[in-house]
């Protein structure tokens, strides 16, 4: 009654008739398996086949391994279920060998072949796997190949005549999903450059899209966040990257995923997975869950929608116990003992080996597990004990509520556990969401966290990180400092030297710890907050827990995580209110004016008593704890905000919102308690109890899952980082004169990470620097600067090997690091296509200097804070700025005109100008020595002709000698002249080349001459991939 057999005998569009007769692959297979709940409209699809005999099998293996078991079921909701869980497990399984068996290696290599042919990509490119699908152009859908390799996704079609080729890198992508509409039943859409791609008709489009995604991850990490990716070292290698090895890649995202839902420490990983029934004592009934096993953590959560789940330390299990016996169920079972319960009961419903931890149990298995006695809950001894210390004698009734709350944990801990064994349940958020008490809001906090497990497996270690942290002095220490005073100086404890102090070294610590982040505003507010209801060492691991694990990314200097959950709190907004989303059609305000919201958890925008309770639903669901009460505080002023005139007229609106939120229950007296930023003015707003509005975010946005979270975030990110990089290199494009910036600036950003592609030791990716916008840790070295320059510099003077290319990158490294960043190649091409004639002369004559400083590596702080104060009082440099130039540089000078002006229509009278100039130069100055030296014989006259002529004669020649290497050949002659009096050195001032040269009117009308700066473009966009293919 539960289950449909289907025969499809055709289709019903006919886009995908004609595709299916093009191609063969891409047919849907004709006979599958249905589940269907009663009185429900909804079916799942449990198997498919694409003969009857296949189908036949699949029937018979469910009959013998699925329906025998649906009769324990009461209701036909927990065997839909069952059913799901189980195919869903299956599924799982098989992903498990399928992607492990490379395809066919003849098909493979034939792929392989015509993936170097089509796209004529660097033979170092990985091609990881291929589909046929079709690629929507407008209208008209093209049957063809999608290629997914290491760096690229590419497709290519060639249908009657028409050919249709794509390329787009990973990290051009702004947004990558899976879509349906009416005439594209299921599709993958990909949004890169503005412009929107759909790939449909793929037989296998979930293992597609999951491939694009783990492929973009991939990409994003190992480009844009080299320090996090090098923790997973066996995927550093880009070449290694196949669909096997991409295995590793959803290993790694699995245990994300599974130290996210149980807070566990980063170092854990999941190593099995086991489908079960738990005991539950408290009700007595099984749960069906799964057993996640990592190396220190036996942990549960269930899949019935009971909302159970419970963590067992390893660290705090005393014995394992075999014992054969009859499990429920006729499974394998595993009792564990608690300090609150005598058995945790666990039956598997395939039985299997424990991985490592357990014995091999082939039959019913039964486990003991007990817990040590000497399991303590964690102290709540902290600074709101010290400051406002309860009075048990006199109670009023705000402290007799108060106690009436703790005797609801007790008597929840009495029955569900308590410590880091205990269960957490639906009821358990239902305490959470009437408040915490005071007493025993340090504790959960940590329990909640994880944070109780990282100070347990790390005893001393805030201890030890104060003492190596004290008396350092570096940026963020300073910064810590400045904002000491500013962390709730409302508060009495932040008003002493002992609250002070014990905030000092909590982030100071945490700093030394963390240097990637080190100290970001919005740290100091939360760390006082944990500091009043926590002990020091407990505030410390719990601003690890937050950094590092509950709001990844959060607290740097791009504050991507927090852009990210403003990109998923919008498309909540348009999910959850309609309403609002009609009357204000641009959402960004509410990005802007939420992001404090999210930086602080609301304690910068509540008082502090309703800001706590906050904080108490944060630490129990995360995020989504935000997210909800976010949506119901814009429910609650939806009226008024959707009469607004204005931005600044809502947030007025908001910000008196929340002065009218109280805290009915506080047992806090008025000294300790904020005040309202606008109690000295009368409201209109009626007062709103934190707790009630808590409970109404709870009500309506309850709904709201973790993992559709985790999969908006997936979502948003690759666009939060393209728009926040689209944003900032305004700052840098904006004071150049050269259009089609944006094109320049895909092209650099592209040329940067060929150079990251296809290694990882390349000069940009060893200089990474992450806390950097993305605008400035785009960087070339020497030979992706050379390959870059030679397709875009306006003359033909500097090609890939040419000495001169290496003169010009010298010239513009300003910091001398070994790179370039964009506003450095800016400043180059800005003077050779758009300066003045003076101006190119001057970057022309300054390649030929001597070189200031040879490469260093980074500057340390003080040496940059010098730079910058240098750089603060330095003057505009004049012509009278640069020094002279000497004999042999005045003489490549001459070489370097030449070749500027070799293949041009007006070569010949270029060349005659030249060598005037040359000539006139060098009999000025001989002139001007005589004048000089009345009594010094004309010995140097018939050098200065010679040198002339070796300058004219030789124009095309390669420059084989360095700016610095003037006074060589000169020291050498005065050895070898002995006696000899040494010949004296003639050299030219910038004013002498300016003057002399602007008397050629050919030569200003060259320079002058406007260039093409569109074409070059263009040019060099084709080009790219080849140059560095041909390499």
């Amino acid at each position: 009654s539960f289950t449909i057999w289907q025969h499809a005998v055709g289709t019903c569009l006919l886009v995908g008739t004609l595709d299916t007769v093009l191609d063969s692959t891409s047919k849907v297979a004709p006979y599958r398996i249905l589940h269907h709940t009663p009185d429900s409209q909804v079916y799942w699809s449990i198997a498919c086949g694409v003969t009857k005999e296949e189908i036949v099998q699949h029937w018979e293996w469910l009959q013998q391994n699925i329906m025998r078991t649906l009769s324990v079921f009461d209701s036909s909701e927990d065997i839909t279920s069952f059913v799901q869980g189980k195919i869903r497990g299956l599924i799982a399984e098989e992903g498990k060998t399928s992607l492990v068996l490379e395809e066919d290696p003849e098909k493979f290599r034939e792929a392989l072949l015509r993936f170097e042919k089509w796209f004529e990509l660097p033979s170092e490119e990985k091609l990881v796997t291929y589909y046929s699908c079709s690629y929507w152009k407008g209208k008209v859908p093209c049957q063809g190949w999608l290629y997914l390799s290491t760096n690229f996704l590419c497709f290519y079609s060639y249908l009657l005549g028409s050919e249709v080729k794509l390329v787009i890198s990973w990290d051009e992508i702004w947004r990558l999903e899976k879509t349906s509409n009416v005439i594209l039943t299921e599709s993958i859409h990909v949004l890169a450059h503005g412009e929107d791609h759909y790939f449909s008709m793929l037989l296998h489009l979930n293992e597609t899209f999951v491939i694009m995604e783990q492929l973009a991850d991939y990409s994003i990490k190992r480009l844009f966040d080299k320090e996090a990716f090098q923790r997973e070292p066996a995927l550093s290698d880009p070449l290694q990257i196949t669909k096997r090895y991409l295995k590793g890649l959803e290993a790694h995202a699995k245990s994300d995923q599974f130290r996210a839902f149980f807070r566990l420490p980063k170092e854990e990983n999941l190593l099995e997975v086991h489908e079960s029934f738990l005991w539950v004592p408290f009700n007595h009934y099984n749960t069906l869950g799964k057993i996640c096993l990592s190396e220190n953590y036996l942990c549960f959560a269930s899949q019935d929608g009971s909302q159970c789940h419970i963590i067992i330390p390893m660290r705090e299990v005393t014995s394992d116990k075999i014992s054969i016996g009859a499990a429920l169920l006729g499974g394998a079972g595993l009792p564990a003992a608690g300090k609150h319960h005598s058995q945790q009961v666990w039956d598997f419903c395939q039985p299997t080996s424990l991985i490592n931890h357990f014995e091999d149990n082939p039959e019913d298995v039964t486990l003991m597990v007990g817990q040590k006695d000497s399991s303590k809950a964690v102290s709540t001894e902290a600074l709101m004990t010290v400051f406002h210390p309860q009075d048990v004698e006199n109670l009023d009734p705000k402290m007799l509520k108060e106690k009436m709350k703790e005797q609801s944990w007790n008597i929840h801990f009495s029955e569900y556990g308590r410590g880091t064994s205990m269960f957490f349940t639906r009821k358990t958020r239902d305490l959470i969401v009437r408040g915490v008490p005071e007493a025993l809001r340090g504790e959960l906090w940590m329990l909640f966290s994880g944070a109780v497990n990282d100070m347990a497996t790390h005893p001393g270690y805030y201890s030890e990180l104060v003492e190596q942290s004290l008396g350092t002095s570096t940026l963020a220490t300073d910064e810590i400092e400045r904002d000491l005073h500013r962390s709730l100086p409302e508060h009495p404890a932040f008003q002493s030297d002992t609250g002070i102090s014990a905030l000092r070294r909590v982030l100071t610590a945490y700093a030394y710890r963390n240097p990637k982040i080190g100290y970001c505003q919005a740290m100091n507010i939360l760390t006082s907050v944990l500091l009043l209801y926590a002990k020091e060492e407990e505030a410390f691991w719990l601003l690890v827990a937050v950094c590092e694990r509950m709001l990844p990314d959060y607290f740097n200097r791009r504050i991507i995580g927090a852009l990210v959950d403003q990109a998923v709190f919008e498309d909540l907004i348009r999910e959850n209110l309609p309403q609002l989303v009609e009357n204000m059609t641009d959402l960004s305000f509410f990005s802007s004016v939420s992001l404090s919201w999210f930086l602080t958890l609301f304690i910068s925008v509540l008082p502090i008593e309703s800001a706590v309770n906050v904080v108490d639903c944060f630490f129990y669901d995360g995020i989504k704890a935000i997210l909800q009460l976010g949506l119901a505080v814009l429910d609650y002023n939806m009226e008024a905000l959707v009469c607004c005139h204005d931005d600044a007229e809502a947030v007025t609106i908001l910000n008196k919102f929340f002065d009218s939120v109280t805290n009915k229950d506080s047992p806090l007296p008025p000294t300790v308690q904020q005040a309202s930023v606008g109690n000295n003015e009368k409201t209109s707003h009626v007062k709103v109890d934190i707790s009630e509005l808590i409970r109404e975010a709870y009500e309506k946005y309850g709904s709201i899952r973790s993992e559709d979270v985790e999969s908006s975030r997936k979502r948003n990110k690759l666009y939060v980082i393209q728009t926040l990089e689209d944003t900032t290199k305004q700052n840098v494009v904006s004071e150049f004169r050269l259009i089609d910036l944006d094109e320049l600036y895909n092209l650099f950003k592209r040329q940067h990470f060929l150079s990251c592609y296809w290694t990882m030791k390349s000069p940009a990716l060893l200089h990474h620097d992450p806390s950097l916008a993305y605008l400035e840790q785009y960087q070339l070295g020497f030979q992706q600067f050379s390959m870059l320059f030679s397709l875009l510099e306006p003359w033909a003077f500097c090609t890939t090997k040419s000495t001169l290319s290496l003169w010009v990158f010298r010239l513009i490294d300003e910091n001398q690091d070994g790179l370039i960043n964009f506003k450095e190649f800016c400043c180059a091409l800005d003077t050779l296509f758009s300066g003045s004639f003076t101006n190119k002369l001057k970057f022309l004559f300054k390649l030929h200097l001597p070189p200031g400083e040879s490469f260093v590596g980074k500057v340390d702080l003080q040496a940059y804070l010098k730079q910058w104060q240098n750089e603060i009082l330095k003057k505009e440099e004049t012509i009278k700025d640069l020094p002279r130039i000497n004999q042999t540089q005045f003489i490549q000078f001459s070489k370097t005109l030449y070749n500027i002006f070799h293949g041009d229509p007006e070569e010949e009278s270029l060349y005659r100008a030249v060598a005037h100039v040359t000539s006139l130069l060098l009999r000025m100055e001989e002139v001007g020595r005589r004048l000089q030296e009345p009594s010094s014989p004309p010995a140097t006259t018939a050098a200065a002709d010679t040198a002339a002529t070796s300058a004219e004669e030789s124009p095309t020649e390669e420059a084989s000698t360095t700016p610095g290497s003037s006074n060589t050949s000169g020291s050498q002659d005065s050895q070898d002249a002995g006696s000899d009096p040494p010949e004296t050195e003639w050299s030219f001032s910038f004013e002498q080349v300016l003057a002399s040269l602007l008397n050629e009117p050919a030569i200003v009308n060259f320079f002058e001459r406007p260039v093409d700066i569109h074409l070059k473009l263009g040019q060099a966009k084709v080009a790219q991939l080849k140059v560095k293919a041909a390499k």
